[in-house]
């Protein structure tokens, strides 16, 4: 018999099946969340007043609607539509209710939800999803977070004049996680905070079972030496871009011609060319350019300097390659924003905001450990979006029936990605659960 096509226009809608499920590929994440006993850590550490009950299911419902896309609180009612809460393994609360939630935060119950991501990241480490005694390479950014109207508590113009918050992260460089993430006002300097920020990282991924080495990548807003001397203090090597002034120039010009180096960095028949000289004891790395352009051949003619100091040993060429890829870290903080709730800042109270910053860190991170966990990562490590992963995996639409008394989710026929999804929730069940 042939198909018969019929034409949108000729097609009635009706909401009222029971049994559907939106964003059935939450189950994966939901498995990994129970198996992380997050529901449990986040009743057992967040310590609320009014409106305090049951921190665990709010928390979740906020993250798993941030999970399936969600970027506003009232979005967190996709997941009370049909039988979606059936897959949670969590009661889902009302946004009202996650709202309220969300007021009730200080600024030390945001440090107390800072507490569940870290011990979040210790168990999902401990699973398998951490570096081990491997080298563990981290990038320390920040961004801007713009928002709309004036009523934002700390929402203010920085160095970008857009109007937001300027949040510092610190980042994995070949997964993608969230390691650390601290709320700031949006007038806040870069730097601020900063020293403080990169002791509690590094007490954290230690704690968290990354044994080997450390590497931790700035760029030029975070040159101090302060915190130069908190990373020798620590042990941890590093790469840190620095600004020009009257003391970096002069030791950049005291480079002998026939130290620089060609190396392949530009696709327009530029030149670029790598040499270090020492500065205050550290090796610092400069990497010249001078652009071409076919048409105008002499619009660059001069050289451009770019330099960073350093404590590693590795050869020149070999150690600017390894920093200019600090540029991974704009990957992490779209992924958050685009795929994990940050690009809207919805409160007017400034503890909210931190609370939902690390509710987008929670979100983000159980995306990148479903993949990792569950071999959803490719082949060749790599970085693959949130926004891909929520495609196969999360939005996958289906309905909860009963087969001879067994529970099960009936997902479409010829899903593109059924054999990945399934192999994923079976290494997912298989993991142990955490313990405290």
């Amino acid at each position: 018999m042939s198909r018969v096509s019929h034409g949108p226009d000729r097609l009635g809608v009706v909401f009222d099946d029971s049994s559907l499920v939106a964003n059935a590929g939450l189950i994966l994440v939901a498995t990994l969340t129970a198996r992380l006993g997050l529901e449990a850590l986040v009743d057992a550490t967040i310590r609320l007043g009014r409106g305090g009950f049951a921190p665990g299911r709010k928390v979740l419902t906020l993250v798993h609607a941030m999970v399936a896309g969600g970027s506003h609180i009232d979005h967190t009612d996709v997941l009370r539509a049909g039988a979606t809460a059936r897959i949670l393994g969590h009661r889902v609360m009302a946004p009202s209710t996650v709202g309220s939630f969300l007021r009730a935060f200080t600024f030390g119950h945001v440090r107390q939800l800072d507490a569940v991501i870290a011990e979040t990241i210790r168990r999902a480490w401990t699973m398998g999803a951490g570096p081990g005694g491997r080298r563990l390479v981290i990038d320390i950014d920040s961004t801007v977070c713009q928002v709309h109207g004036h009523k934002k508590a700390g929402a203010s113009y920085g160095y970008t004049k857009v109007l937001g918050y300027h949040p510092l992260l610190a980042t994995r460089a070949d997964t993608g996680e969230i390691l650390h993430a601290r709320m700031r006002k949006g007038s806040a300097n870069t730097s601020r905070g900063a020293n403080r920020f990169v002791e509690e990282l590094i007490a954290r991924v230690r704690s968290a079972g990354a044994t080997g080495g450390i590497v931790v990548r700035v760029d030029s807003g975070f040159w101090s030496n302060k915190t130069i001397a908190t990373l020798g203090r620590l042990g941890v090597r590093f790469t840190m871009t620095v600004r020009s002034n009257v003391a970096i120039n002069a030791a950049i010009a005291g480079i002998a011609e026939d130290a620089w180096v060609d190396i392949d960095y530009t696709d327009n028949g530029g030149a670029a060319q790598v040499a270090e000289c020492a500065y205050k004891g550290l090796r610092l790395i400069v990497r010249r350019t001078r652009l071409a352009d076919g048409d105008h051949p002499a619009l660059f003619p001069t050289w451009r300097h770019h330099s960073f100091l350093t404590n590693l040993a590795a050869g020149t060429v070999n150690v600017d390659a390894f920093h200019r890829h600090h540029a991974v870290v704009e990957l992490a903080i779209r992924d958050l924003k685009e795929n994990a709730g940050l690009d809207h800042v919805p409160s007017g109270v400034f503890a909210a905001n931190g609370a939902w910053l690390a509710c987008t860190v929670l979100a983000h991170n159980l995306i990148r450990w479903t993949a990792a966990l569950g071999d959803l990562v490719p082949d060749d490590h790599t970085y693959t979006v949130g926004r891909t992963h929520r495609t196969r995996h999360v939005t996958m639409p289906a309905r909860i029936v009963n087969r001879a008394g067994t529970l099960t989710l009936r997902a479409p026929a010829r899903w593109p990605w059924a054999t990945q999804f399934t192999i994923a929730l079976a290494h997912l069940r298989a993991l142990q659960p955490a313990t405290g």
